[in-house]
């Protein structure tokens, strides 16, 4: 599947619902399914600054693809993690620095979240998307 096409999904998925607490609900069951992070990468240079939770990212990349692996110590920010994880994972560097990641705001994430949380999601992101810059060049 491409970006959109998973992204457009997950908006499918949300619709469903009207009450922002039954999102939240779905958010936090999506961080759950997340596999648990091993040990080995909860390191701080995976750790992402500007999260006001403990997130930690690690990428790897295979066959030309990056595939993210993460994880929060707070329950909705794993959930947010899960998300970023299910729509930029398994996609080429040049594909993940290209998307238009749309899906933000027509869930109604942005405006649901403490501006401290809205940060954390912008420096997840960032750190997504420099891992694929990195990659792209060959580091």
């Amino acid at each position: 599947m491409t970006i959109n096409e998973i992204q457009d999904e997950i908006i499918e998925e949300f619709l469903v619902f009207d009450d922002w607490l039954d999102k939240y609900a779905l958010l936090i069951d999506m961080g759950n399914g997340l596999p648990p992070l091993d040990e080995k990468y909860k390191t701080e240079n995976n750790l992402i600054e500007g999260c006001q939770s403990r997130v930690w990212l690690h990428a790897e990349q295979h066959d030309g693809k990056i595939f993210y692996r993460g994880q929060s110590d707070a329950v909705i920010v794993n959930g947010i993690v899960s998300l970023l994880i299910r729509v930029l994972s398994d996609h080429t560097p040049q594909e993940i620095l290209h998307a238009d990641l749309y899906l933000i705001e027509r869930i109604g994430l942005k405006e649901h979240l403490s501006p401290m949380r809205s940060n954390g999601l912008v420096s997840m992101l960032k750190q997504m998307r420099l891992y694929a810059l990195a990659f792209s060049a060959g580091k």
